[in-house]
């Protein structure tokens, strides 16, 4: 016949899972911090590269990107995606300085793992979804580029790919950015399939992801990634909910 268990038993029933709760919740944040993705050309660890180049080279201290795809996130139709950034035209070079610098955090930082999310494309298993994006990284992308232009909203699917590089679809017309994208907010989550999020959170708060920033102050976006994963941005059980599901199976079995 089972016995009931006491009031101090109970209590020390509940501190055990109050403190395994805290344990899988720790490791849970601890798994999104200084990670890579795993995408097409992502190392699969974070550590240092002196020789990044150019606008990468804000992540030589600790990178997910080698020297090469650097250079890569440079180039017009480079190895890396063979993507056509002249597609309409020849992209103006204050607009294209936006778009490799959202190449080099997408393929260089080790600070997006809270939203890294499961891909279904053949190229890459894991992508990044809806990271929150500083207001002055989406408003100065979108000031640089109104005025360039192109045939597409959401630039990961729907191209010809028939000549071996992005060409419009047939069906599509050229026109300014500033058409396509009426406001910063639609720049920067359409054009990715929501990579990214627009924000109204500042440089510097700590809140937000920057796609600019000076490395002399060390990457703001440690902390960012942080602050995140402690609150609850990946995809397990709410460490809340296991306290609630647990006592009651136990119960049960008095």
């Amino acid at each position: 016949q089972s016995q009931r268990l006491t009031s101090r038993e109970m209590a020390v029933w509940w501190a055990v899972l109050g403190l395994l709760a805290a344990c899988v919740a720790s490791a849970a944040k601890e798994s999104v911090l200084n990670v890579c993705m795993d995408a097409k050309h992502h190392k699969t660890k974070p550590g240092p590269e002196g020789a990044l180049h150019g606008q990468c080279a804000l992540w030589k201290d600790n990178a997910c990107c080698t020297a090469e795809t650097s250079t890569g996130a440079h180039q017009d139709q480079s190895y890396l995606y063979n993507f056509n950034w002249n597609h309409c035209g020849v992209m103006p070079e204050m607009c294209k300085r936006h778009f490799i610098q959202d190449t080099c955090l997408y393929e260089c930082s080790p600070n997006l793992g809270p939203w890294i999310d499961q891909a279904d494309t053949s190229w890459r298993r894991e992508r990044i979804l809806n990271v929150p994006l500083c207001k002055e990284d989406c408003e100065l992308w979108w000031e640089a580029c109104k005025d360039a232009v192109t045939c597409k909203e959401n630039w990961h699917k729907g191209w010809n790919w028939t000549s071996g590089t992005n060409q419009c679809p047939h069906s599509s017309t050229c026109q300014l950015f500033k058409y396509i994208f009426p406001r910063p907010a639609d720049l920067c989550e359409k054009i990715w399939s929501n990579s990214y999020k627009y924000t109204t959170e500042h440089w510097g708060s700590g809140r937000c992801i920057q796609m600019w920033f000076d490395p002399a102050n060390g990457n703001p976006n440690v902390a960012v990634a942080k602050y995140y994963a402690q609150n609850g941005r990946d995809a397990s059980p709410a460490p809340q909910a296991v306290l609630l599901l647990l006592p009651a199976a136990l119960l049960s079995l008095l």
